[in-house]
């Protein structure tokens, strides 16, 4: 799988009880957070026309971050910092570095001050890897997804939920657009709703400037003094936050296009051959499920708690922790979504696969 698609599908699972209770009954709204640019009016798109007009946004701001769309040797060198208090590991200072070269293959590599490094190689279909465990941390996974594939490619049918809304973003005017799978309402609800994935675009240049694939997670994307490949733009700095604090900063330090790259990058070497298939960063998986069981009546309220974690090749969750920490259920969803069976995400005899996920946990908090 190329790296622009790394997070091709949001696949949405939802229990029966989780959907009644959001269909039929009051939900709470999602936290106010300064990066939550969806605030104002919605308007849901309905027409074929319409949707496309949406999709195709999507799609021009996703084909920027297709570096291989270019069609030329690149080398890209990106720094990091992590600050999650640790809620995830690996906190501290990284060092990325990406080689790119047509018909030839892609060299990726990663290094954590404290202590995590990898090296990846894609070779004719192939992936190979080595370093420190055949895993790839949640946060060196969100810093290559923010990069390489920040967009979901939207594989939804007529019936999935497209709804747009006008933003103002430093300045610019930015269209941002709310996806989320079949049966939700096709209401003009003002607001972002807890589903909904959120994509902010500026229609002028096509830039992404605000990515969130749940509430209380967002990316925002900095362009100035932007390095670029051919037509391809990429950011200089993109700030990471969850529930209202920085987790993430990260820099790209030097973005080149190459006249040739040193054959020896593209040689695994015999470690690389002995182990398995190098880990494959697939698509991400929102599952929605009722938190605390309840009896529900028409004054009930719902207050979801979004979890956020990591589903490794065996299929445990892991460096799972809530996207609204200040929710007094917060600890208890974390505590649930671990309690989860995931069904391991690598095909038998396939190459190992990751992912993330995104537990939504329902609570009844009013009757």
């Amino acid at each position: 799988m190329t790296f622009n698609r790394m997070l091709r599908l949001i696949a949405i699972a939802a229990l029966p009880a989780a959907v009644f209770c959001q269909n039929a009954t009051n939900v709470a709204p999602i936290p106010s957070d300064p990066l939550e640019m969806v605030t104002g009016p919605i308007q849901v798109v309905t027409t074929p026309e319409g949707r496309e007009t949406a999709l195709k946004l999507l799609t021009r701001a996703r084909s920027n971050y297709a570096l291989g769309g270019a069609a030329v040797a690149y080398n890209l060198k990106a720094s990091f910092t992590v600050n999650s208090g640790g809620q995830t590991q690996y906190d501290g200072a990284w060092e990325m570095e990406q080689t790119y070269v047509p018909k030839q293959g892609t060299r990726w590599s990663a290094t954590s001050a404290a202590g995590y490094t990898t090296t990846q190689l894609f070779l004719n279909q192939i992936h190979y890897g080595e370093g420190t465990l055949n895993i790839i941390p949640l946060r060196l996974h969100q810093a290559r997804s923010a990069l390489f594939g920040a967009i979901a490619t939207p594989l939804y049918t007529d019936r999935d939920l497209i709804r747009t809304s006008a933003a103002s973003f430093h300045g610019l005017q930015l269209t941002c657009v709310l996806l989320s799978g079949a049966g939700n309402a096709a209401t003009p609800t003002p607001g972002r709703r807890w589903e909904e994935s959120e994509d902010c675009i500026d229609p002028q240049s096509g830039l992404l400037y605000l990515h969130s694939l749940a509430p209380g997670i967002y990316e925002a994307y900095d362009y100035a003094s932007a390095p670029k490949l051919g037509s391809h733009t990429m950011p200089r700095r993109v700030v990471i936050t969850e529930g209202g604090k920085e987790v993430m900063e990260l820099h790209v330090d030097s973005l080149t296009q190459l006249p040739a790259a040193d054959p020896a990058l593209f040689v695994p070497t015999a470690e690389m051959k002995s182990n398995e298939q190098g880990v494959s960063m697939q698509e991400a998986r929102k599952i929605s499920k009722l938190g605390r069981p309840g009896r529900i009546t028409p004054n009930t309220i719902i207050q979801p708690v979004c979890v956020f974690g990591l589903i490794t090749p065996s299929g445990q969750l892991i460096e799972a922790h809530s996207l609204q920490p200040l929710d007094p259920n917060s600890e208890a969803a974390v505590e649930a979504a671990k309690r989860i069976t995931f069904p391991s995400p690598t095909p038998p005899g396939g190459r190992p696969e990751q992912r993330f996920a995104f537990i939504i946990e329902d609570y009844v908090i009013s009757q």
